[in-house]
């Protein structure tokens, strides 16, 4: 009688067990021979010397005991999973693979489940995709979403993040890639278009998913809001405003306020608890000294307005300037209540001084007079405002130069100056003049 083949169990024939002395009826035997040698030919040859022709059946196993396993590393071999799935097993533990990919297409909002694992999702509307919680979706969880028709919002859970911040947005014509650690979300940050964020004394840079934004307005900012440390953000000004330096809250790089102009650009890193540093600032211009606009001179005066709080050093240019009178050229230093008229301290070559004004030009000259040359401005004492002069002033129409030094510390922090006719009841004819800071 063969093995039964639901068992594997082998049961030899009767009368194939003799006693001492019995005749042996050889059909029996010969049966039994038969089946011996139809198993040992239906047998597995351990050197490998022949193949199976059917299925090889194996024990379910687990993931500590597998069904299919290695004489020196039991723990180690496949295993039968719940549903019918086969488990790999390493070591005892189970080695985990990635579902199948899924493609869909969504064309409006959505709520990511555990069952979206590697699902890949492209957005034909603009929408919003909000994240099941963390601890539910699980650690390694992971989703790309592609907008293909507008900006997706990603939103998670309650107060949890994505790369530090409450949403996310995925600009059209864009795709980000989503990682669940089981607690937050993180992306591969291949992609971070501008957002755009309205300044405020508290300007709250946790509000936008993008690491890059640009700031509009000109309310001054004290503040850049609570957001995890390291949150990294990269700014870029539309406007003129005021950042307030506080050296716990809002670092800022000098130590000091700066006043912003459109197109400056910082980046910033949260060091939590609402306390930011700025690691960087770039002004607009090419290189930290920024040129204002020639003007053409007439008139009485011309004052250079708007100069930033930051400034420690103005270049006042003259080029072929002349007056249709005779008491030369002179420069004067302003705030925000005015031009100022008092507490100058001014001396030149020839012996002239004034306390009311930066003599340029030594108090007087000719009609024909033609100046050229340059003074320059340093701030001495940004506590009290003071700055100091210094320059050279040529005449072209004789061979002549004046050199001229002085101090003047104004009422509050500058910003502008005024180029003037020595009386000021003269007028420019000709020339040009232009101012430069750093």
């Amino acid at each position: 009688m063969p093995r039964n083949p639901s068992t594997g169990v082998y049961s030899k024939p009767a009368g194939t067990t003799p006693s001492v002395g019995q005749v042996i009826d050889p059909a029996p035997w010969n049966a039994l021979t038969t089946d011996l040698g139809n198993e040992i030919t239906n047998s597995l040859p351990r050197d490998g010397s022949a193949p199976m022709i059917a299925p090889l059946k194996a024990a379910g196993g687990t993931v500590s005991a597998p069904g299919v396993g290695f004489a020196s590393t039991p723990q180690t071999g496949l295993y039968l999973k719940g549903g019918g799935l086969l488990g790999f097993a390493q070591n005892g533990v189970d080695v985990a693979f990635d579902q199948d990919l899924v493609y869909a297409a969504k064309s409006g909002d959505y709520t990511a489940l555990a069952s979206d694992d590697n699902a890949v999702h492209r957005f034909t509307a603009a929408a919003t995709l909000t994240l099941t919680a963390a601890a539910t979706l699980g650690v390694n969880w992971h989703y790309c979403v592609i907008a293909d028709g507008g900006d997706v919002t990603i939103d998670p859970n309650a107060s949890e993040t994505i790369d530090g911040a409450a949403t996310l947005v995925v600009p059209n014509g864009s795709s980000e890639r989503i990682v669940c650690s089981g607690s937050a979300f993180y992306t591969e940050r291949k992609l971070q278009a501008f957002a755009t964020l309205a300044s405020a004394a508290t300007t709250d840079l946790s509000t936008v998913g993008s690491q890059n934004v640009t700031v509009t307005g000109t309310t001054t900012i004290t503040a850049f809001g609570t957001a995890p440390a390291g949150t990294f953000r990269r700014l870029v000004f539309s406007g003129i405003l005021t950042l307030t330096h506080n050296a716990t809250s809002l670092i800022l790089p000098q130590g000091g306020n700066v006043v912003t102009a459109a197109g400056d650009s910082l980046e910033a890193v949260s060091l939590g608890s609402g306390n930011w540093r700025v690691t960087s600032y770039q002004r607009v211009g090419t290189s930290g000294l920024i040129s204002g606009t020639a003007v053409s001179a007439s008139g009485t005066a011309l004052d250079f307005t708007g100069i930033p709080s930051w400034v420690k050093r103005i270049t006042v240019a003259i080029e072929s300037l002349s007056t249709n009178g005779t008491t030369g050229v002179s420069l004067q230093l302003g705030d925000s209540g005015g031009i100022e008229t008092a507490g100058y301290a001014c001396a030149v070559s020839n012996a002239t001084s004034s306390t009311t004004e930066f003599i340029l030009t030594g108090g007087s000259g000719a009609a024909v007079a033609v100046y050229h040359g340059s003074v320059v401005l340093n701030l001495i004492d940004p506590s009290t405002n003071r700055w100091s002069m210094s320059g050279v002033i040529a005449r072209t129409d004789v061979a002549g130069t004046f050199s001229i030094g002085g101090s003047k510390a104004t009422s509050a922090t500058l910003n502008r100056v005024r180029i003037k006719t020595g009386n000021g009841v003269e007028t420019f004819d000709a020339g040009s003049i232009n101012i430069l800071y750093e």
